[in-house]
């Protein structure tokens, strides 16, 4: 996230379209999958490679838990740039993308999605009841204010025929000024009161060694407090040091972050899964 001075430059209010539509216009990806704008916008692209690789084992893992059939009928909430409507359709399953961005929906024709694309917000979804076998949402309603996102959930439900499968991909911690994360089981109980039968749950993306690193630099930057140790987190300095700082930031995360990920199964395996820092919910109406 780009520094602020709080007393001369409040936070203006999160506003979920203009947000979304900002960096569907805005974001300089050159990637055909069309990441930057769904994951990291900031960050390199071999970066958001790297977490969209990770998600996708997650999203595979959690299909395979679902014991979803070939041609079952995927609705794909806040599908933005079209990744995961275009890799359902290419596991043999009937795809169709929702999302309240028309920017979004652009992109995603851009980066070669074909599958049927729709304009609705998840809290409003534009079909009817019981049309689909399978719901997926991909770190969408924890970009939803929490006052909406019981609604949200509710129009998940209501779209899934009775014995399809809704999987949730979720932030468990942190919090930001356009991040909403909830407690496992917050993420649980709320599901359930939407009349979900919850089938279980796994951590996704710990990135141990990683995370330490950027939790270390983010307290060196604290005690520091100048533009050029901030730089190598915030993009939007561009004085050479800044630039310098940001390169050398990067560089290192291209060593943690590669490290963090081939240990990921291990990491999976041994440590609890509320250490993730998101966790996937699988559940069954």
């Amino acid at each position: 996230m780009k520094s602020r001075d709080i007393a001369h430059h409040p936070t203006p209010a999160y506003l979920p379209k203009e947000y979304w539509a900002a960096l569907a216009e805005n974001s300089d990806s050159v990637d055909a999958s069309g990441l930057a704008p769904v994951l990291h916008p900031n960050s390199p692209p071999w970066f958001n490679r790297s977490i969209d690789a990770l998600q996708f084992r997650a999203v595979k893992r959690a299909i395979a838990a679902a014991a979803l059939p070939q041609g079952a009928r995927i609705l794909d909430v806040g599908c933005g740039t079209g990744r995961w409507v275009r890799r359902y359709q290419e596991l043999g399953f009937r795809a169709t993308g929702v999302d309240a961005t028309l920017g979004m929906l652009r992109v995603a024709r851009g980066c070669g999605t074909v599958a049927p694309l729709a304009a609705g917000e998840a809290y409003r979804l534009p079909f009817p009841d019981a049309k689909f076998d399978f719901v997926s949402d991909i770190t969408v309603i924890q970009h939803i204010p929490r006052s909406l996102q019981p609604r949200a959930l509710g129009e998940m439900m209501r779209v899934i025929r009775t014995g399809g499968h809704l999987i949730l991909m979720e932030l468990i911690g942190g919090e930001g000024e356009h991040i909403f994360p909830r407690e496992p089981r917050d993420w649980i109980e709320q599901t359930q009161s939407c009349g979900a039968g919850f089938v279980g749950w796994f951590g996704q993306e710990y990135l141990l060694l990683d995370r330490l690193f950027v939790r270390v630099a983010q307290t060196l930057i604290g005690r520091n407090g100048n533009s050029t140790s901030a730089a190598a987190i915030s993009p939007g300095q561009s004085s050479q040091h800044s630039t310098m700082a940001r390169g050398i930031y990067w560089r290192l995360r291209h060593v943690t972050v590669p490290i963090s990920v081939w240990a990921e199964p291990l990491t999976d395996r041994f440590c609890p899964a509320r250490f993730a820092t998101h966790g996937v919910f699988i559940f069954r109406k």
